[in-house]
């Protein structure tokens, strides 16, 4: 279960799959960048349709891990939902 003030910079590293919570891709760890995940550009819109996020970084809240698990995170919502919640640079 989540714990909202954990330190999650520690255990997620660069590849890392990010996932929602049923299991859907919703991108790859670039980095930890202060309190949100970095996601690479490469795979931008996988499972999403439209285009329209490709060739810049978006951002993740640490405050949506729910989980490291091997070399995945999992989020607490949902993958479309998680989607519609991510910052752009």
């Amino acid at each position: 279960m989540a714990e909202d003030n954990r330190d999650w910079s520690t255990q997620i590293r660069e590849h890392m799959e990010v996932i929602g919570a049923d299991g859907t891709h919703v991108g790859t760890v670039d980095h930890m960048d202060g309190d949100r995940i970095k996601l690479t550009k490469r795979d931008n819109d996988a499972g999403h349709e439209g285009g329209t996020h490709s060739g810049h970084h978006h951002y993740l809240s640490s405050g949506l891990i729910a989980e490291v698990e091997g070399d995945k995170v999992r989020l607490s919502a949902n993958g479309d939902v998680a989607w519609g919640m991510l910052e752009e640079k």
